[in-house]
């Protein structure tokens, strides 16, 4: 029994579950879908740093974190929100990762696909110099040999004056890029220095900007990630792509209907993945996959459809900064020895909504050890001062 703190005070008691029964793990590709998992950075808890500076990070157990991904048949998506770009993690750190990353994915034949943004720019910028950090970031991820993804970029969106200045800006760099790439288009929620992104707050004029950029380049486009946590938005614009371009859900709140696709008589499309929420729930997403695998729709949201609540909370508003649950959950899990985030960020959620992220992901039975999982939260709740 543990006693946790409900979010209008005062505390409850939890019975954690017994340990869960242990699945093979099948590192074998999924076949059905394409599935990345963002993944989060483990800082370096003994460097002495403060939240404005560089980025400390350890690397092995970052490194480590991956391989447990890659073991389970799921794709990398690397240096991107979840690892915390823009937020703690700046371009020097998020180059060293990429690097890093890309090496080890060799070594183990696991699949990467990275972020190339223009988070090096130190303030305001031009269309020029932000076309110029585009370059140098795409340049480096594909010098890894990994996919690249283009992520939204905040020096875009203040820079562009309209829906024209998208179109060159991406334009140019489709031609640049030597392989198709993933296009990313994240909404304000995520960031709100994103706002009115491809030229117009207007949904509808902007998606027209989007797939004009996909339509003039259908050859450089592997997919497009979208973020916009609008799930029939994303029906919508995934039914609009060109033949052979793929639509990655980064729909944290409706994976479980975007992957599992349309029914044939309604055209049969389905989404691929791209989820921070796959970092905690990676073992349980590629099972769910397999069934897909095998056609059975039915098993596979018997296994997702559950998740959805924990991700829900995850990722509630302020939702940028569903980070510090995943991490949490990392921790609880035992995939790293500690719960200090880079940048400080652990302390951007409230102890109630740790709380309540333990009980969900304990009620999955996501963590292999529930008792190093509830001496774990245990020990967060003797320092925030919760009575035994």
């Amino acid at each position: 029994m543990i006693r946790l703190p409900n979010a209008g005070g005062g505390v409850r008691e939890y019975t954690p579950r017994p340990a869960p029964d242990p699945e093979p793990s099948e590192g074998t590709a999924l076949t059905s879908r394409t599935v990345f998992s963002a993944a989060h950075v483990v800082a370096d808890p003994y460097a002495d740093t403060t939240p404005d500076s560089p980025a400390a990070v350890d690397w092995d157990a970052t490194l480590a974190f991956r391989r447990h991904l890659w073991s389970h048949g799921l794709g990398v998506a690397e240096a991107m929100d979840t690892a915390q770009r823009g937020m703690g993690l700046d371009w020097a750190g998020a180059a060293e990762l990429i690097r890093r990353s890309a090496a080890e994915a060799r070594a183990v034949g696991g699949r990467i696909a990275c972020g190339a943004g223009t988070d090096q720019l130190p303030g305001p910028a031009d269309l020029m110099t932000v076309r110029q950090a585009y370059e140098e970031q795409l340049a480096l991820v594909e010098e890894t040999g990994s996919q690249a993804i283009l992520m939204a970029s905040r020096a875009l969106a203040a820079a562009a004056k309209g829906p024209d200045d998208y179109l060159d800006t991406y334009t140019h760099l489709l031609r640049q890029a030597s392989e198709p790439v993933i296009l990313h288009w994240l909404g304000p929620m995520f960031d709100p220095a994103l706002e009115g992104y491809w030229g117009s707050a207007d949904l509808d004029t902007a998606t027209d900007t989007f797939l004009e950029v996909i339509a003039a380049h259908p050859d450089k486009v592997d997919g497009i990630k979208v973020s916009l946590l609008d799930a029939q938005r994303e029906v919508d614009l995934r039914r609009r792509l060109p033949e052979g371009v793929r639509c990655y859900t980064g729909d944290d709140f409706n994976y479980p209907e975007l992957i599992a696709g349309e029914e044939p008589a309604a055209g049969g499309r389905f989404s691929h993945a791209l989820l921070g929420v796959f970092d905690p729930l990676g073992p349980l997403a590629a099972r769910a996959v397999r069934k897909l695998d095998t056609g059975d729709t039915e098993g596979f949201r018997k296994i997702l459809d559950p998740t959805v609540e924990l991700s829900r909370h995850l990722f509630q508003p302020p939702t940028r900064f569903y980070k510090t649950g995943v991490v949490l959950l990392a921790w609880l899990a035992g995939h790293q020895d500690h719960f200090a985030m880079v940048g400080g960020l652990q302390s951007a959620r409230s102890l109630p909504h740790l709380a309540r992220a333990y009980e969900l992901a304990d009620g999955l039975g996501l963590f292999p050890d529930p008792e190093l999982a509830e001496s774990r939260m245990r020990s967060l709740l003797t320092v925030y001062g919760v009575p035994r």
